[in-house]
This record gives structure tokens, C-alpha cells and sequence, in this order.
């Protein structure tokens, strides 16, 4: 019903317009009775089999929503009923900020993507702890953290310390996000220097927490192999949990919308099918250097169960979808437990 009566729908709106219906019609359904458990119905796919442990957590399985998606951890309990092991939230910044001008979200149909200059627009981090104070699912929940943008990246890390102080009760994860192309310099932070000074910060408040929760660091697919290799040495030397692979990419090679319609849509991360070939290698290229000690989280074009296959296949532990939601349906998250449960 999705691909064939919704999605046309949803793609004569305006990507972000058509976002903030998804949002409304799903919070809807979770209020009339039964609706979330007519979703798990349609959608949910449980089996022993699926279950994961990696970095300490236990996952239902190994499907997740990436970031992005429920910025402001406005629909756990919702997404949970379409069937996801797990979800992660934001970015979360500690400040609310609007992000960067609209429009800011455009498709590309032709290539199956995405192209996104959101500018971490949310609520801030106390208003999604609120409202993760009051689910009623238990699924495990990743908050993906940043900087405001006008935090000076000198000053990045106590941003990123006041997000783990607000919300380290109600997530189970931490992802620091310095991979985004869409907040001035952010991306600078991803250097070798800066990058082990915030880390090592963001993992020593996090360590005197009651309870430290896995540190994860997300990182784009941009980075040569020699920035893979140090982003692996410090990776070791700040102590982290895993790795999240890959952001959004601001490479426009090898489309196949046309060049001009591409650049009529200014600046932005492209993610889809495009970013599929290159996450796997990064992928491919970080669990071979790290002998398959440091976990990863596969993300980056994963449309079909095949797809998720190949990130798994590449050294991945768990695989995230965003684009791939959006252009196949809920739909896609049960098909592919199913495949996984199968190949096994």
C-alpha cells in the first residue's frame, strides 16, 4: 500500500512538509485504540534469533533508524511498533536551534536519495529527555549528540558534555556527531587533534557518570584510508564502544539526476542508494584494520535485504535506515529481519 498509493502522496509534497505529515498521522494512530498494536501487526518481526549483544546492549534485532529521523524523540514508541531493534535520536544539540533556512530537505527519485542541509534543527536536549522520560517502550535508544552552531569548535566539547549530562537517564547509547556537512567547521572536528581533546572530555564525564553508557563516534564517508586509520587509533586511545558508518556524503559523483538539478539544490549531504557502495567500504575497510575488535553500526543506503546483508557482511554489527524508510515503506524493516533470520 506504501509504494503504490502513499508514497506517490508523500512526493507531491514538499520532502519536509511530507515529513512533519508522516509525523502527525503516526502519532494519530497511537491514539486510538489499538492502533500501535494493529502497526506491530502489519509490521513487527520478532524472532529469538534476531536478537544481538554488541557494546553491552541486547537488540531485538539488528535493524535501527538512523538519525535524523526522530530528531527530537517524538515517536519511540511508534517506531518501535514498525518493527525496529532500535532507534537513535537527534542530533540533539544543547540548545533548541531552528537549523538552517527552509527549503533544506530535497529527493532525487532518479537516484533512490536524498540530499539534506537540516543544520541539526531540534528542540534541545532537555526536551527530548522529557519526553523520553515518558515512553512506554523499551526499546534501546541511541542519542546522537552535537554542537550548536554558534559554539566555537574550541568550545564544541562542553556542548557535547551537556548533552551526555541531559540525557545519559534516558538513552542507552551515546553517537558524537562531528561528521555532519551541514554545521559550519564541524566536520574540522573530525582531525586527529581536536577530535581525541573532545572525545577524551566527552568520555571522561561520561565515565563518572553511576552508570557510563556506550560511546560511539559517527564518521563520514569521505575520509580517505589514512583519516580511517587514525580515526581507528583514536577510537582506542579515547576508549570508545564502536563506530557508526557513514553520515551523509558530499560527493555528487555518479548520479543520475542531472548535473544542473543537482546544483540547483545548493549545499547538503546526499544520502540513498549513491552512499550504498562507499559506506561498505568504509565499513569493509575499518572492521579489516581493526581485526573485528571495534563494533560498527552500518549505515548508508541500505534500501532492501540485500543491502543489509552486504553492510553485515562487511564487518557491520548493526545497520541503520533513513533513506531507504522513506522511499521503501515501513514494510522494508520486516522484509528484512525476515532475509536476516533466513541467511543465518
Amino acid at each position: 500500500m506504501y509504494k503504490t498509493l502513499l508514497k506517490p502522496l508523500f512526493f507531491q509534497l514538499d520532502a519536509e512538509r511530507a515529513h512533519h505529515l508522516v509525523f502527525d498521522n503516526l502519532k494519530r494512530m497511537a491514539q486510538v485504540p489499538g492502533g500501535l498494536a494493529l502497526l506491530r501487526g502489519l509490521y513487527d518481526y520478532q524472532n529469538p534469533g534476531l536478537e544481538r549483544e554488541v557494546f553491552g546492549l541486547k537488540f531485538r534485532n539488528p535493524v535501527g533508524l538512523a538519525a535524523g529521523f526522530d530528531k527530537n524523540a517524538e515517536l519511540t514508541d511508534e517506531l518501535a511498533s514498525l518493527g525496529f531493534g532500535f532507534v537513535e535520536i537527534g542530533t540533539v544539540t544543547p540548545r533548541p536551534q531552528p537549523g538552517n533556512p527552509l527549503p533544506r530537505l530535497f529527493r532525487l527519485p532518479q537516484d533512490e536519495a536524498l540530499v539534506n542541509r537540516m543544520g541539526f534543527n531540534n528542540a534541545g536536549a532537555e526536551a527530548a529527555a522529557e519526553r523520553l522520560r515518558h515512553r512506554r517502550s523499551s526499546i534501546i535508544i541511541g542519542g546522537n549528540i552535537g554542537k550548536n552552531k554558534d559554539t566555537p569548535n574550541e568550545q564544541a566539547a562542553q556542548d557535547y558534555v551537556a548533552c551526555v549530562e541531559a540525557l545519559h537517564e534516558v538513552v542507552d547509547y551515546f553517537v558524537v556527531n562531528v561528521s555532519s556537512p551541514n554545521t559550519p567547521n564541524l566536520r574540522q572536528l573530525q582531525e586527529r587533534e581536536p577530535l581525541i581533546q573532545l572525545l577524551q572530555q566527552v568520555q571522561e564525564r561520561n565515565q563518572a557518570l553511576p552508570k557510563p553508557r556506550p560511546l560511539l563516534l559517527k564518521i563520514a564517508p569521505d575520509l580517505s584510508d589514512s583519516q580511517l586509520d587514525d580515526i581507528l587509533l583514536i577510537a582506542r586511545e579515547t576508549n570508545l564502544s564502536g563506530l557508526v558508518a557513514t553520515n551523509t556524503t558530499i560527493s555528487r559523483a555518479n548520479l543520475r539526476t542531472a548535473p544542473e538539478q543537482v546544483a540547483s539544490l545548493g549545499a547538503g549531504g546526499v544520502s540513498g542508494q549513491p552512499l550504498r557502495q562507499r559506506a561498505t567500504e568504509v565499513i569493509r575497510y575499518l572492521h579489516r584494520r581493526s581485526e573485528g575488535s571495534l563494533p560498527i553500526i552500518g549505515v548508508g543506503g541500505i534500501h532492501s535485504a540485500q543491502d543489509a546483508l552486504e553492510k553485515l557482511e562487511a564487518g557491520a554489527s548493526l545497520v541503520q535506515l533513513y533513506t531507504g524508510f522513506i522511499y521503501e515503506g515501513p514494510a522494508v524493516v520486516r522484509r528484512i529481519n525476515r532475509a536476516l533470520l533466513a541467511a543465518q
